[in-house]
């Protein structure tokens, strides 16, 4: 059973198919196969979610199937039932599960314990999905309309600032890696990459593929992409106050973006607090590409439950 619950759950071959996937269905939205249909696909949130929860049901409606949205108050998952139960029932009743949580190893869990597709829609270690969706997006540029999307980014360099300890991180870290990309990331002191994105990379034969640094200046020099995200996620918040404090000289400010190539593209996951981690004349910016990001969660995650579903079928 395939599952998509890191980055490197599709080869390099599927990612360009994933990703030539999600061009054709953006072209022809509204006219797209119904691959799923008479399918019914769970959707479990144990967090709140605009982009994630609103693209996945739409995407599933568009493909022919059913979205079934369940918060963590519907469930007895992880409470009074396990999480390797609840698979096991779930899996007697819908196609597929799209998960949003903190727990990595819940995934991990449900995807073991489960017999059908599993999607990674958020945890606390990765955020394959936005990951994926900020490739295409930057690809689509990069390659026009007929270009080899997958080759488009081999070679490019991304600068990630602020929070490097933490999902979209690592997603990027773990991305890159696969993608052919060249990632640094900036962030004060004690933030480096932690042990868990460490051990995934040499376990998935990746070494030294990215670089710390405590200097933002020279991060995004020659970057391609200059990235960041808010300085305390969900299950954070006691700690935004000092996180400020700690993480202000990483703010992406119209100086600092400048110092990048003359080209180069902003990219943030949204929700974004201007004034924090970014400057509200960045997001602004004619490069800044955070909206088409947006859009494009829907047409990637399409392209991913497409896959996902055909190799269901066998």
């Amino acid at each position: 059973m395939k599952h998509f619950l890191k980055e490197t759950d599709f080869t390099p071959q599927e990612v360009a198919k994933v990703l030539e996937l999600a061009r054709e269905l953006k072209r022809k939205r509204g006219r797209n196969d119904p691959v799923l249909s008479q399918q019914t696909w769970a959707l479990i949130f144990a967090k709140a979610s605009t982009r994630t929860r609103v693209s996945f049901e739409v995407g599933i409606q568009e493909l022919g199937g059913h979205a079934l949205f369940l918060n963590k108050n519907d469930l007895h998952l992880g409470r009074s039932e396990s999480v390797a139960d609840t698979a096991r029932v779930l899996s007697r009743f819908v196609h597929g599960l799209v998960v949003r949580t903190y727990a990595h190893s819940d995934v991990e869990e449900l995807a073991r314990c489960g017999s059908v597709p599993v999607i990674n829609a958020l945890t606390d270690l990765l955020h394959p999905c936005q990951v994926y969706t900020d490739v295409f997006t930057a690809a689509e540029r990069w390659a026009g309309p007929t270009g080899n999307l997958l080759a488009a980014l081999r070679g490019r360099k991304i600068a990630f600032l602020g929070d490097t300890r933490f999902n979209m991180a690592n997603s990027w870290i773990l991305g890159a890696a696969l993608f052919g990309m060249h990632i640094v990331l900036a962030g004060p002191k004690g933030y480096e990459p932690g042990t868990q994105i460490n051990d995934l990379l040499k376990a998935e034969g990746f070494a030294d593929t990215y670089q710390f640094t405590t200097d933002p200046d020279a991060a995004v020099e020659n970057a391609d992409i200059v990235y960041t995200d808010v300085w305390a996620s969900m299950g954070q918040e006691e700690e935004a106050k000092p996180r400020r404090r700690l993480m202000q000289p990483y703010a992406v400010t119209a100086k600092l973006f400048a110092a990048a190539k003359p080209d180069a593209l902003f990219m943030h996951c949204l929700p974004a607090h201007p004034g924090e981690e970014v400057e509200q004349a960045v997001l602004d910016n004619p490069r800044s590409v955070v909206f088409d990001q947006a859009e494009n969660r829907l047409h990637v995650q399409k392209a991913i439950l497409v896959m996902l579903a055909r190799q269901a079928r066998g």
